[in-house]
């Protein structure tokens, strides 16, 4: 679970500003902090099927966030696809 230390260093890195929260890339790279949190849980519970339900969820938001970026400004995509590490 992400506490509020983290969430906050978080918003400072990928959003410039500690009240930045709507950013575009703010908003992608907390949703990767929360699916990678997910992963661990669902590796001590396989069959917890209501929650891996809300992780496609957020799967699929942060992969339309990813979209509007890259449709936006293909630089912003590389450099963030790039510091979260979500492709090679």
């Amino acid at each position: 679970m992400l506490t509020k230390e983290t969430k906050q260093e978080i918003i400072e890195n990928y959003g410039g500003t500690v009240t930045n929260t709507g950013s575009a890339e703010t908003q992608v790279a907390l949703l990767t902090a929360r699916i990678k949190d997910l992963q661990e849980h669902f590796n001590k519970f396989p069959k917890d099927h209501s929650s891996r339900r809300g992780l496609l969820k957020m799967v699929g938001k942060r992969r339309r966030l990813l979209k509007y970026v890259r449709l936006n400004d293909v630089n912003r995509y590389r450099d963030l696809i790039q510091r979260l590490e979500l492709r090679k």
